[in-house]
């Protein structure tokens, strides 16, 4: 379903998705999911672009913090690196494209959203929150639904550290994907047992993997900071 397509072309059913064009005259760009419809109306034929965007704007733009607990806490030795895999969820963008100049048109996704506070009640962040297994390899994952996330663990500490989750800046974040699979990769360098800072790392998980479009890059909006600074318990 990701890629290319032209949008007097566009007809996509994917299990209770529809995503298709009407044309009277104009072009008018419809999508069912479940209750949820939308309409849009072109007076040109464009390129469309379908890809996985960062999970931060729906029901509507609330927050751009990415919330990952644990389903179950890790250890981390003292002054020492470690790799897991996490899922995340997956919410896709529609684009129209003219050369170099993209715009936005909807957003979608198959995962219902949910949000918790990271943090005190008045200094903690709203954040899109997601349950995770922990994992050692690439798990198999729904790529309409979950994407694979890479996370690089590095303890600078010289204490045990208990891990239980971890929390994103996603203006900063680069999803890749293929026919199957979407993915990202993000580091964590713990510098305490209550503080960690987190990014991620512009490179794809996979051979063969194209990277998504960034809906804060289309959106023209400037990002201030690369990474946060988890400073309310790991």
């Amino acid at each position: 379903m990701y890629g290319s397509y032209k949008l007097s072309n566009l007809n996509i059913s994917v299990r209770d998705l529809r995503v298709w064009v009407e044309k009277d005259g104009l072009y008018r760009y419809r999508r069912k999911l479940g209750s949820a419809e939308v309409e849009k109306i072109f007076l040109n034929d464009h390129d469309v672009i379908l890809n996985p965007v960062e999970p931060v704007n729906l029901p509507r733009s609330i927050t751009n913090y990415l919330f990952i607990q644990f389903s179950k806490p890790i250890f981390v030795e003292p002054v020492s690196s470690a790799e897991v895999y996490l899922t995340f969820p997956i919410e896709i963008g529609v684009f129209v494209a003219k050369g170099y100049d993209l715009e936005d048109v909807d957003v979608f996704s198959f995962v219902k959203p949910k949000y918790a506070l990271y943090g005190e009640p008045r200094g903690g962040v709203i954040a899109r929150f997601w349950q995770s297994d922990v994992f050692s390899k690439p798990p198999n994952a729904d790529f309409l639904e979950k994407g694979i996330m890479k996370l690089k663990i590095y303890n600078l500490s010289g204490l045990w550290v208990e891990v239980n989750k971890v929390v994103f800046d996603v203006y900063a974040m680069k999803i890749y994907y293929s026919s199957n699979v979407v993915s990202s990769i993000a580091e964590m360098k713990i510098h305490s047992r209550k503080v960690a800072e987190t990014s991620f790392i512009d490179e794809p998980m996979f051979e063969g993997m194209k990277k998504a479009i960034e809906l804060y890059v289309a959106r023209r909006i400037p990002i201030l900071s690369t990474k946060f600074t988890m400073e309310w318990g790991l």
